[in-house]
């Protein structure tokens, strides 16, 4: 699980913006809200423009590097500051794994160019090394892997992930961890279409899932738990491919009617259905076109799926109430702060705060 990231340089991120995980408090509901001493399910506030996006986009740059997954193209363009005076943007997680806690730093000038990497396994220096001045400490590695060739001539290719696809598993057994951990992590949203980041390499099957056994009867069900009360059905069409409709009398495509929202939900159940192993997801705007109440039974399906960690982020403060989560999982973004609400106000936050109210009459120092 991710234990705590940091980031600086990139994007509106001029300064330091920082999230831990471990910063659980001893409230007495909404458990499923943690796991393992964790942070699990946050939501995140933020007005227009504080980069509730674009947390998402840094959290999930170290899946660019280190996997060969999808980057939806455009999403990482204007990648520095614009008023920062260095020229990289420096990126920090440390993990928590059943192999042990690992800490890793990097540097980049843009979304291909790595300038520096450090990587610590609990406490243990493993390796650093710079892109720039090409040096580095590989004393942890090689006591490991002795044999192993550090000379690195191109800065696109990480060290890390060059260690660990070269380095039999067992001496490596944390950083293998991580790896995999990346490699199931997924950002997605679906304002516009099914763009994503991370877990797959393509998605060809996004119109086609949908025709596996009982998966057309499942998404039903969603639907009309969500309130739209429509049939489906699949049909095979004269050229063969199956297509998905609302079951009318006289038959309407699927993709070419459904508002906005309905669309939104498929893509949800998409990536539910599909990411069955999923490490971490975030979620943009993951209520933008969902009603009030849909977005709260959104909210309590996730309580379903709680082994992975998950970040969504909205502007429904109908959402900002203890009946559902708790005051040390919803947060507050602005361009040089991300904060819980508990660390927010000097109030002692009990479960009989109306937190909305709270929030809407500036009681949450921003």
């Amino acid at each position: 699980m991710l234990k705590k990231f940091e980031v600086k340089g990139f994007k509106n991120f001029k300064d330091k913006i920082e999230i831990d995980f471990s910063d659980v408090r001893e409230y007495q509901f909404n458990d499923w809200c943690i796991k393992d001493d964790l942070l699990n399910k946050i939501i995140v506030y933020g007005k227009n423009a504080s980069g509730k996006s674009n947390l998402g986009l840094a959290i999930f740059d170290i899946t660019t590097h280190l996997t060969d997954k999808n980057v939806t193209p455009g999403v990482y363009d204007y990648y520095l500051n614009a008023d920062e005076e260095t020229d990289f943007a420096e990126f920090h997680y440390v993990f928590k794994l059943e192999n042990g806690e690992v800490d890793y730093v990097y540097r980049k000038s843009d979304l291909k160019n790595l300038l520096y990497e450090k990587i610590l396994v609990n406490d243990n220096m493993m390796m650093s090394y710079d892109y720039v001045k090409k040096t580095g400490n590989f004393e942890g590695i090689s006591k490991l892997m002795p044999s192993l060739n550090y000379e690195f001539q191109d800065n696109s290719v990480s060290i890390l992930r060059y260690v660990v696809n070269n380095t039999p598993s067992d001496s490596v057994a944390p950083l293998k961890e991580l790896m995999h951990f990346v490699n199931n992590m997924l950002w997605f949203r679906s304002l516009d279409e099914n763009r994503y980041i991370g877990y797959k390499t393509e998605s060809s099957d996004f119109t086609k899932f949908i025709f596996e056994k009982e998966v057309l009867t499942q998404f039903q069900e969603l639907l009309n738990k969500a309130g739209v009360n429509e049939k489906l059905t699949s049909i095979k069409d004269p050229d063969g491919q199956q297509r998905l409709y609302f079951n009318k009398e006289s038959l309407i495509p699927f993709f070419k009617v459904a508002s906005n929202g309905t669309k939104a939900l498929y893509t949800l159940f998409y990536w539910l259905t599909e990411a069955k192993d999923v490490s971490f997801l975030f979620i943009d705007e993951f209520d933008a076109y969902y009603h009030f109440e849909l977005s709260e039974i959104i909210v309590k399906l996730l309580e379903n799926h709680n082994g992975f960690q998950t970040i969504l982020t909205s502007h429904n403060t109908n959402l900002l109430t203890n009946r559902i989560m708790r005051p040390d999982c919803y947060f507050i973004l602005t361009s040089n702060r991300l904060t819980s609400l508990c660390n927010a106000t000097s109030r002692e936050l009990r479960e009989g705060h109306n937190l909305e109210k709270l929030y809407i009459n500036g009681e949450f120092n921003e």
